[in-house]
């Protein structure tokens, strides 16, 4: 029985629905990094406000994570990839009129809305398709899709800068990964959606419990912290390389993120299935303090780019095994909405983050954010220990001399 269960990871719904989650992220990662600079540039706004553009998507991301998780249940994961997925499409070709702040404003929530819709699905039907006992290696195999999209997001569109000067040329860049995005779905193949309980009189009418899973709460507050402190990073590395004199370096700072998260994901997800999380949360958060610390200080090339390897192995980790965490405590036929619940919470950190700390770059400049940043990591890590953390070891250790 167990060896059936250790069968097939990587299926092709497995590998079609990280190729689409992966395009979905691209858009997303290559948009944050330049759309603050084409508001500055096209439209003479302030850094603030061009903080906000870039992250005011996280607002219709976060309704449609809302929507998608509460329709999921309904309507099944595959049919809700397919409604994301064709009004992804004509989001994306909006920019293209989108021609003031107004406009632009609107086009990123709504954007972001078709974006929340199509990639809860797509974290849905992973959910579902990975056998239990391998949970953490699944989802770390699937979120290197994420993280991929991470990396080279920004390094694609800070190139598509340097080579075009042109930002249509990046808005039709974006508009032809969408319809790959579309295109790749028509592949995938029947899916079984978890038997939904018989008595649903409970779902009718506005709960909160038909929107938010409770279980996957404690570990997507960590998340949102954690995501707070991330989002300086990937909103404002241009502006901060650019005043330390370190370009190059800024600009690879992501590919030895990627590189590094490509090399330890696997493995962080192997350890959590069989030692459990806090093995791999602990250290992960450590590093990721250390590694901010470094980026706050780097004065050379050599610091950015061992800092991108920390922040790699430490918040690159923490992401994955988070994700799994929410989705293990959760009853299978409430997937959706554990998926739902826990990017709503942590893609809330991403998207407050830049228009906070926008406010405070004139006050203690980029240096004193990114010190400030360590702080709030190390609050994440209190965070995690109290509401998770010493539950997590208690049960570990009882599991452990049961077994002995």
């Amino acid at each position: 029985m167990h060896s059936m269960e250790e069968k097939k990871l990587l299926t092709k719904n497995f590998i079609l629905v990280a190729v689409i989650n992966f395009l979905l992220s691209l858009v997303l990662f290559l948009l944050i990094v330049t759309i603050a600079s084409y508001a500055v540039n096209e439209f003479g706004v302030s850094i603030s406000i061009a903080g906000l553009i870039s992250g005011i998507f996280i607002i219709g991301i976060l309704t449609g994570r809302l929507i998608a998780g509460r329709y999921i249940q309904t309507i099944g994961s595959k049919k809700t990839l397919f409604i994301g997925l064709i009004f992804f499409i004509l989001t994306t070709g909006m920019y293209f009129v989108s021609l003031s702040i107004p406009l632009l404003l609107l086009n990123r929530i709504l954007h972001g809305f078709t974006l929340g819709i199509a990639s809860t699905a797509t974290g849905t039907i992973i959910a579902q398709i990975i056998p239990d006992s391998r949970r953490g290696e699944g989802i770390g195999y699937y979120s290197l899709s994420t993280i991929l999209a991470t990396a080279l997001g920004p390094f694609v569109g800070i190139l598509l800068m340097q080579i075009f000067n042109n930002y249509m040329f990046i808005f039709l860049f974006n508009f032809v990964l969408a319809v790959g995005c579309l295109l790749f779905a028509f592949f995938i193949g029947i899916l079984v959606d978890p038997s939904v309980p018989k008595n649903r009189s409970n779902e009718k009418g506005f709960k909160i419990s038909n929107f938010i899973e409770s279980k996957a709460v404690p570990i997507s507050l960590v998340a949102l912290v954690v995501g707070f402190s991330y989002s300086g990073i990937m909103s404002f590395i241009s502006f901060y390389s650019k005043e330390i004199n370190l370009v190059k370096a800024g600009s690879s700072f992501f590919l030895i993120y990627a590189i590094v998260i490509l090399l330890s994901r696997p493995l962080t997800g192997r350890i959590m299935d069989s030692k459990g999380a806090n093995i791999i949360i602990y250290p992960c958060l450590a590093l990721y303090g250390i590694g901010m610390l470094l980026y706050s200080q780097a004065h050379y090339s050599f610091m950015i780019l061992l800092a991108g390897a920390l922040v790699g192995i430490g918040y690159g980790n923490f992401n994955s095994i988070a994700q799994t965490i929410a989705i293990k405590s959760t009853a299978k036929h409430r997937l959706g909405l554990a998926t739902s619940t826990y990017f709503i919470l942590f893609d809330i950190g991403l998207g407050i983050g830049p228009y906070m700390i926008g406010y405070f770059i004139p006050i203690i400049g980029y240096r004193g954010i990114y010190l400030g940043m360590v702080l709030v990591i190390l609050i994440s890590m209190c965070l995690y220990h109290f509401l998770l953390g010493k539950k997590k070891q208690k049960h570990h250790s009882k599991h452990f001399s049961e077994v002995n």
